[in-house]
């Protein structure tokens, strides 16, 4: 079923879904570069936050795929681009589990000369071991980046791209853990992760919430459950369904049949 964003009520969330990972790929590529072409043309740079996990490398090879007419409309102006990352695990950036590393594995080492290269923010590794130290450094890039003198409170992501864990997780904020109650800090430490994960830091939800998209990316069938309970539960409180931009943001979940089969939530088209 399929209805027209313009009359989404406020605050509500696009749903679109894809018969494959394949057919969503070119949709979503179309989406970020649609959203680099408003924001470019308005400002001189489009600043965007990613998570980590596999919707990245759904993400990366969206970027990545042969541009079709090399117009600015259909091409990543990467030069233009300030990455910073909506969680981090607090390791190593060479370590696997880095979400840099994979984000440098992924797409940085594979994007063409000719297109630039991003500016990215990372942890800084050498503060591991100092963990206050490490969300201090990391919440002053993103003041330094993002606040302006006459800035609202919270910096103004033009989009953040995140994943949906199976428990409904998304970037560090998982259910029930006390720093989804966070109405202060823009960056958390999230110490005590469900086993084999590390430790963390995330952005908070007021800073998730004041951006102006939000891209939330869940494939295959293992989410269905989470999903339809996100979207057909009508008080959900995972910390998938709370990264909801205030109006007039938008969050639009790109995701697969497998993954919505038997939510009853209406389908958009992507904007």
């Amino acid at each position: 079923m399929s209805s027209n964003s313009i009359n989404r009520p406020r605050n509500q969330p696009i749903l679109s879904s894809f018969p494959s990972i394949d057919d969503l790929v070119p949709k979503l590529r179309r989406y970020v570069l649609k959203r680099q072409k408003e924001t470019l043309d308005k400002q001189g740079r489009f600043v965007i936050a990613v998570s980590g996990g596999s919707h990245l490398s759904i993400l990366s090879r969206a970027l990545l795929e042969p541009r079709n007419d090399g117009t600015p409309e259909d091409t990543p102006q990467f030069a233009k681009w300030h990455i910073y990352f909506a969680d981090e695990r607090v390791v190593p950036l060479g370590h696997d589990d880095s979400n840099y590393k994979q984000l440098k594995d992924q797409l940085l080492d594979k994007i063409p000369a000719e297109l630039g290269a991003p500016r990215v923010y990372s942890i800084d590794a050498d503060l591991i071991k100092e963990e206050d130290e490490l969300v201090e450094h990391y919440e002053k890039s993103l003041i330094e980046g993002l606040a302006q003198k006459d800035s609202a409170r919270f910096p103004v992501f033009d989009l953040i791209l995140l994943g949906c864990g199976h428990d409904g997780h998304t970037c560090g904020l998982f259910p029930d853990h006390e720093v989804l109650t966070e109405e202060d800090g823009w960056v958390s430490l999230v110490s005590d992760l469900p086993q084999p994960l590390h430790k963390c830091i995330t952005l908070t939800f007021p800073v998730l919430n004041h951006a102006r998209n939000i891209v939330v990316v869940a494939t295959g069938a293992k989410k269905k459950d989470t999903i339809k309970t996100i979207f057909d539960s009508p008080h959900c409180d995972l910390p998938a369904a709370r990264a909801r931009p205030y109006y007039p943001g938008i969050v639009t979940w790109f995701t697969d049949h497998p993954a919505v089969e038997g939510v009853a939530f209406p389908r958009t088209d992507v904007p």
